[in-house]
């Protein structure tokens, strides 16, 4: 009886889950090496695009400041 407990809450809970985790998993198609080569330089290059254009607006931005700052106090 005890152990039918035991079981009973192996299948609520955090069993059912982990269970259903375990299986989720299985399903899982993992890139090959040269699909997982390709897509970390594709997303290293688009971050140092990225990063380039926000320094390039914001050097911009910085600029334009500087220069109506000049003009209202001078």
């Amino acid at each position: 009886m005890a152990s039918e407990k035991k079981d009973k809450a192996k299948q609520s809970g955090l069993g059912r889950f982990f269970k259903g985790v375990r299986i989720e998993f299985g399903k899982i198609i993992w890139p090959s090496r040269e699909t997982l080569v390709k897509q970390l330089i594709a997303v290293v290059c688009a971050t140092v695009i990225t990063g380039l254009l926000i320094a390039v607006i914001d050097f911009g931005a910085q600029n334009l400041i500087d220069v109506l700052v000049k003009v209202n106090a001078g």
